[in-house]
């Protein structure tokens, strides 16, 4: 089996609801879209890094920056919808061609993650490969005990063999008849790292999945892939990179990048 083909493409949406405009904030003198894009392409294994977005400024400043743009609908209701709109260009900046589409692995960066680690992306695709090119791939990373109630922390199920079996904000599995404040002591509860690898067919086939009501309750677009019966496989990884929703958030990522 001959090497994957592989592209990083980061969804960016200016229109935040908890914090508009966040892909621009300055994080130690730059936008934090561009931490994020910087660190994508030190990963290892990557043919391309790309912005798709409907927006002309964020196309501008990402030109500026030497990386190229895929112009998108503003009407994406997510990350994964936006990337699958473009999916053939991807698959072609990726090197491929449209047979070459269960052979390609689009890695579905958010744009709001200024601290992510590389080793992350490259562990993605070793585990694309190690898999056997499975559908769909996410990282997951032991919860600390303070957030296994937080609600701003995803949190994922997971089946013995890897499996997520779902997610949501609210801690995941309840411990009937234990306080919650001893949870932690049980069993690992389990974050989820805002990334996904798709196989560049799954996405092709995105506006073909039907609509989902948990994923319409949870505001998590996972869910439509769980909901259809789409394996989903997770792989360990030892801590969350930091993604930015709040003022709060933002702020910490500029204490932690020495701003």
């Amino acid at each position: 089996m001959t090497h994957p083909q592989v592209v990083v493409a980061v969804p960016a949406r200016l229109e935040s609801a908890r914090l508009p405009g966040k892909l621009l904030a300055e994080i130690a003198g730059k936008p934090m879209l561009q931490h994020v894009l910087e660190r994508c392409q030190q990963a290892r294994g990557v043919a391309a890094v790309l912005v798709c977005t409907d927006s002309e400024q964020v196309r501008h400043l990402a030109q500026s920056w030497g990386v190229s743009v895929l112009m998108t609908s503003p009407d994406c209701s997510s990350g994964s919808e936006r990337l699958a709109s473009v999916v053939a260009e991807l698959v072609a900046a990726a090197g491929g061609a449209t047979a070459d589409f269960d052979e390609t692995l689009v890695i579905n960066v958010q744009g709001d993650q200024p601290l992510l680690d590389p080793g992350v992306i490259e562990a993605m695709v070793a585990q694309f490969e190690l898999l056997q090119r499975p559908p769909l791939l996410t990282p997951v990373y032991p919860l600390a005990a303070d957030k296994i109630h937080d609600p701003n922390v995803v949190k994922v199920l997971r089946a013995r063999d890897g499996r997520a079996i779902t997610f949501s904000r609210s801690a995941l599995p309840h411990l009937r008849g234990v306080p919650p404040q001893q949870w932690g002591e049980h069993t690992t509860y389990w974050g989820h790292v805002g990334l996904y690898g798709y196989r560049a067919d799954l996405l092709a086939g995105w506006a073909a999945l039907p609509t989902s009501p948990l994923e319409d309750l949870e505001k998590l677009e996972q869910l439509r892939l769980i909901d259809a019966g789409i394996p989903l496989l997770t792989y360990e990884v030892d801590q969350d990179c930091l993604s930015v929703d709040t003022q709060e958030q933002l702020e910490q990522a500029r204490a932690l990048a020495g701003a």
